[in-house]
């Protein structure tokens, strides 16, 4: 340093901010745009870019808020569970017996399942996850496991309220599920459609002999 003249501040290291979270109509966008290539195309033939397009965000904002390509896919297959937990929700669940509830909620589940876009993405999704195992345990993770924990989540309230009696609402919301079904997987991927008068059979029979082994209530 030179006499006579100060010295000049020393110069701070530059800190790069991190990005602001994305705001809830941006973020919803993004989303709705993945499910829709996801639902419609498949994983493998999905492209991060054309679902940025469609979003009208930058591919590095989709990468920013979600990391990657796996993390974008849990995201859109939680967003459309959500839309079947918010039948599980107490708040949302209509009045009545819990016969007439149950029954609301198979239908809403045999509803979900039914979806054209649903069947296609679980053929792809079965397909996708041969080459690649991971996908399949992500789907899981994000969409059926979840849901059961939130129906799961439901029956032991009614049990608390004396509605049911279950000691293990897992177990119990995965017998309803699989009874309200009954052989609608292979149904549908063999391109087999059920008459609305087998669909109500079907869930009627489920929420007998579920009543049958867990409920309590003489006006069931």
């Amino acid at each position: 340093m030179s006499i006579g003249h100060s010295a000049s501040p020393e110069k701070k290291p530059v800190v790069r901010k991190a990005g602001r979270p994305l705001n809830a109509a941006k973020r919803a966008a993004i989303v709705n745009a993945a499910a829709h290539h996801f639902f419609h195309h498949g994983f493998a033939a999905t492209a991060i870019e054309q679902v940025a397009a469609d979003a009208g965000v930058s591919k590095v904002t989709i990468y920013n808020q979600f990391g990657d390509k796996r993390a974008l896919f849990a995201a859109a297959v939680e967003c459309e569970c959500e839309k079947m937990r918010g039948h599980f929700s107490i708040e949302a669940m209509p009045q009545g017996t819990i016969a007439e509830r149950l029954t609301a909620i198979g239908e809403a589940i045999f509803a979900f399942l039914s979806r054209p876009e649903m069947i296609r993405f679980e053929r792809r999704i079965a397909a996708e996850t041969e080459a690649e195992p991971a996908l399949g345990l992500a789907f899981l993770q994000a969409g059926p496991w979840r849901m059961k924990e939130g129906f799961a989540a439901w029956l032991a309230h009614a049990a608390a309220e004396g509605e049911l009696a279950i000691a293990d609402p897992m177990l119990a919301a995965e017998q309803f599920v699989a009874m309200v079904k009954g052989m609608g997987d292979l149904e549908r991927r063999f391109g087999a459609v059920p008459t609305p008068a087998e669909r109500d059979g079907r869930i009627a029979g489920a929420v007998e002999v579920f009543l049958a082994a867990y409920g309590t209530a003489p006006d069931r």
